[in-house]
């Protein structure tokens, strides 16, 4: 009998809040707060875009997005954010980065506007 189950692979990287602030700078590249609404407005990092994973139309909501273009995701811990990295690369997005930690680890100040 041949076992059917597959042991996924994250198809994304995780990285350090260092590795993300240092990465998620190159040109072109998407940032993605999957925290509520109500969290994103307390502060989140500069240029970033809410789109919240635990919303039913995630996925309708983040197609819109360039799936070609070098995608970094965070959240408050990194827990969100790792579900929703797995759910970018499932749609085919290529380049996909989570930041371990979330905003609890994040080195630099958050922004409000």
């Amino acid at each position: 009998m041949s076992s059917s189950e597959n042991t996924p692979q994250p198809g994304y990287q995780n990285l350090t809040p260092a590795q993300f602030a240092t990465e998620m700078r190159q040109p072109g590249a998407v940032l993605l707060d999957v925290r509520r609404p109500e969290e994103f407005a307390l502060g989140h990092l500069p240029e970033a875009v809410n789109v919240e994973v635990t919303t039913p139309d995630f996925a309708q909501r983040v197609a819109s997005l360039d799936k070609a273009a070098p995608t970094y995701v965070y959240c408050r811990s990194g827990a969100r954010s790792a579900n929703a990295a797995g759910q970018l690369v499932q749609a085919g997005f290529a380049h996909v980065s989570n930041m371990l930690g979330g905003v609890l680890d994040w080195p630099e100040p958050l922004t409000t506007r």
